[in-house]
């Protein structure tokens, strides 16, 4: 199916974006690979910012964003361990799909630089699913499913090395390096994480 243009100067903007750093970019670059004029490209976008607003909010759209939606947190603790392995295959396919690999790029140049793109990263990716979790824990510790713990600090400890693997598997693919290595390690996080809090 053909894209449309608005679709062609997202690629485009994002691979610019991600390559060359977002202030490094010009409205004339963007346009000149899509193959229209500048007043083209503005007949779908403000300025460069709106297309950058536009990138951000489809992070909206992430599995990992999404890790939650429509589960019933009841159901996950009864889950157990499954449902932590269904999140560490999460952050897995998405470290190697090359689109991601493209945002995950922006984002950390951007980090520093845009408070929109800084609120968006902390609140979405991290601190709302940090949240979701440990309310998880918490039902699970009062189950007698895990030994008792902080039930943030647990899930901080859950999620923080999948985000490591994850930065760690496109460092390596940007240096052109094997991440077969850290293939398996998304798996062995869990059973290590589980093993430490079940109750036997």
């Amino acid at each position: 199916m053909k894209k449309s243009t608005k679709e062609l100067i997202l690629e485009v903007s994002l691979k610019l974006f991600s390559t060359n750093g977002y202030k490094a970019t010009t409205v004339r670059d963007i346009a000149k690979i899509v193959g229209i004029t500048q007043s083209g490209l503005y007949n779908h976008f403000r300025n460069k910012e709106d297309i950058l607003d536009t990138l951000i909010n489809t992070l909206m759209e992430s599995a990992v964003v999404k890790l939650f939606e429509n589960r019933d947190i009841e159901d996950i603790a009864e889950s157990g361990k499954s449902f932590l392995f269904s999140i560490a295959t999460t952050f897995k396919l998405i470290s190697f799909d090359k689109k991601n690999e493209a945002l995950s790029k922006l984002l950390m140049q951007e980090l520093y630089k845009n408070s929109k793109i800084r609120y968006t990263y902390s609140q979405f990716f991290y601190q709302n699913n940090v949240k979701k979790l440990s309310d998880v824990f918490s039902i699970m510790i009062q189950k007698e499913k895990i030994r008792d713990n902080d039930p943030i600090m647990l899930a901080n400890e859950f999620f923080a090395p999948l985000f490591f693997y994850q930065m760690q598997v496109h460092l390596l693919k940007i240096d052109g390096k094997p991440t077969s290595s850290l293939v398996t390690m998304f798996e062995k996080h869990v059973d290590y994480f589980w093993n430490n809090i079940k109750i036997s």
